[in-house]
C-alpha cells in the first residue's frame, strides 16, 4: 500500500479517536454539575468543548510519552510501521464504542495503550514494548491516581460539610456550592483537554516518525496540535449521554457539595499528572472522586455493584483492546486486502453500535432521569431510556352518611 495513503488513513482514524475520547469522556468533568442542576446539560457540554480546546494548547509531555516512551520506535533495530499502528486505533476505537454503549466509564486511554501494545507486539514482538515505561508511566499511574482522588475527595467533602455543618437539616443549605462547581468543573474540562488530546497526538507524531516524515524524539507539530483540539472539542460537544447517565447517577446520589469536592480532586490530580507526563486515565480519577465524595457524606451510599462493574471495565480495557489490535494487526499485515477488510469490520463495527443506541437513547433530556433500583443491573440501566409512567390520582371519596 502507498505510504502516503496510509499515512493519511491513519491520521484520519486517529482523529476519529479523539472524537470518540471527547464523547466518552465529557462525563469526567459535567456529570456531577448536570445531576445537581448547577448546569443546564448542554450548556455544560458546550463548555467543556471550549475548555478542551483551550487544554489541548497548553501542554506536550504526555504527547512525548506516547510518541517516543511506550513504543520502542527505531531503537535496537524495532520499526513500527503506520499499517500497525492504523490496526492499534481500530482495537482502541472498537473497545470505546462498545463501552460507551452500555454507558461504562472505562479508559479511552488504555484502549489507546492496549491496541497499539497488541498491534506492535503482532507486528515486531515483545522487543517493540518498553516496559518499564508502561509501569511507570500506564500501570502505576493507573493504580494508584483513583485511589489518591478518592482520598482527596473524602477529605473535601468531610471538610465541605463542617464547615457548612451550621446548615444540616435544611433542604438547601449548601446551594452555593453549585457556583463552585462551575469553576470546578471548568478546570477538571481543562485538564482533560490538557492530557487527553495530546495521546492523539502523540499517535500522529508516532505515525510520522515511523514513516520517515518526522525525526524520532521530536514533538508534535503545530497542525497536529490543532487537529486533535479540534477533534476532541466537537467530540466533547456533542455529549456522551450515557456515560453521564453511570457517572452523575449510577455510583451515587451526588450533592452540589460532593460534587465541588469531587471535581476539584479530577482537576488536581489530572493537572499533577500531566505536569510530569503521565498518561493517566481522566475517567478513572474522575471514578475514584465520585466514589470518594459518595463515601465522605454522611447517609450518602455508593452503589457498589455499579463500582465493581466499572472497576472491572477497567481492568479488562488494556488486554480486551490489545487483542483487537492483534487481530487487526494480523489482518493487517497481510497487505493492502488485509487493511480494507481491517477498515470495513471496523466501520460496520462502529455502525452497528450507533444502530443499537438509537433504538434506546439516552440524550440530555433523561440523562440525569432517577435509576431503576430492581431487576437489572446498574450499568446496564445507566445506559439506556428509562420510561415513567404516570400514576393516575386516586378519586377522592365522599363520607358515607351513617344510618339512623
Amino acid at each position: 500500500m502507498d505510504l502516503t495513503l496510509i499515512v493519511v488513513l491513519v491520521i484520519a482514524l486517529a482523529l476519529f479517536f479523539d472524537f470518540t475520547n471527547g464523547f466518552h469522556d465529557t462525563a469526567n468533568a459535567m456529570a456531577t454539575p448536570i445531576a445537581t442542576g448547577a448546569m443546564r446539560p448542554r450548556v455544560a457540554v458546550a463548555l467543556a468543548a471550549v475548555l478542551n480546546l483551550i487544554g489541548a494548547f497548553l501542554s506536550t509531555e504526555v504527547a512525548k510519552t506516547i510518541s517516543g516512551g511506550i513504543i520502542r520506535e527505531g531503537s535496537g533495530g524495532v520499526q513500527i510501521t503506520p499499517v500497525l499502528i492504523f490496526a492499534g486505533l481500530v482495537g482502541a476505537i472498537v473497545w470505546n464504542m462498545v463501552t460507551w454503549l452500555y454507558g461504562l466509564p472505562s479508559s479511552s486511554s488504555h484502549a489507546l495503550f492496549g491496541g497499539l501494545i497488541g498491534a506492535a507486539i503482532v507486528g515486531t514482538g515483545l522487543q517493540a514494548i518498553d516496559f518499564i515505561v508502561v509501569l511507570d508511566k500506564v500501570i502505576l499511574p493507573a493504580l494508584i491516581a483513583p485511589f489518591t482522588a478518592g482520598v482527596v475527595a473524602w477529605g473535601a467533602t468531610k471538610l465541605a460539610y463542617w464547615i457548612t455543618r451550621r446548615y444540616d437539616g435544611r433542604p438547601d443549605g449548601r446551594g452555593g456550592f453549585r457556583y463552585g462547581q462551575i469553576f470546578s468543573s471548568s478546570l477538571v474540562a481543562l485538564s482533560h483537554g490538557t492530557n487527553d488530546a495530546q495521546k492523539t497526538m502523540g499517535v500522529i507524531t508516532l505515525t510520522l516518525i515511523a514513516a520517515g516524515i518526522q525525526e524520532p524524539g521530536s514533538g508534535p507539530q503545530i497542525w497536529v496540535v490543532v487537529a486533535c483540539a479540534m477533534a476532541i472539542a466537537l467530540g466533547t460537544y456533542s455529549g456522551g449521554w450515557r456515560i453521564i447517565r453511570t457517572l452523575g447517577r449510577g455510583l451515587t446520589e451526588i450533592k452540589p457539595a460532593q460534587g465541588f469536592a469531587a471535581e476539584t480532586s479530577t482537576a488536581a490530580t489530572i493537572l499533577a499528572s500531566s505536569h510530569l507526563g503521565f498518561a493517566l486515565s481522566t475517567t478513572q480519577v474522575a471514578s475514584g472522586s465520585v466514589v470518594g465524595s459518595g463515601l465522605g457524606r454522611r447517609g450518602s451510599s455508593v452503589r457498589w455493584g455499579t463500582a465493581g462493574r466499572i472497576g472491572l471495565g477497567w481492568l479488562l480495557t488494556l488486554p480486551s483492546a490489545a487483542i483487537v489490535g492483534a487481530a487487526a494487526g494480523l489482518l493487517a499485515n497481510v497487505g493492502p486486502v488485509g487493511v480494507a477488510i481491517d477498515l470495513v469490520l471496523g466501520v460496520a463495527i462502529v455502525v452497528y453500535i450507533f444502530w443499537r443506541a438509537s433504538r434506546n437513547r439516552v440524550s440530555s433530556a433523561n440523562a440525569v432521569a432517577p435509576l431503576p433500583v430492581q431487576g437489572r443491573s446498574d450499568v446496564a440501566a445507566s445506559g439506556k431510556v428509562v420510561k415513567i409512567e404516570k400514576v393516575k390520582p386516586l378519586k377522592r371519596q365522599r363520607p358515607k352518611k351513617e344510618s339512623a
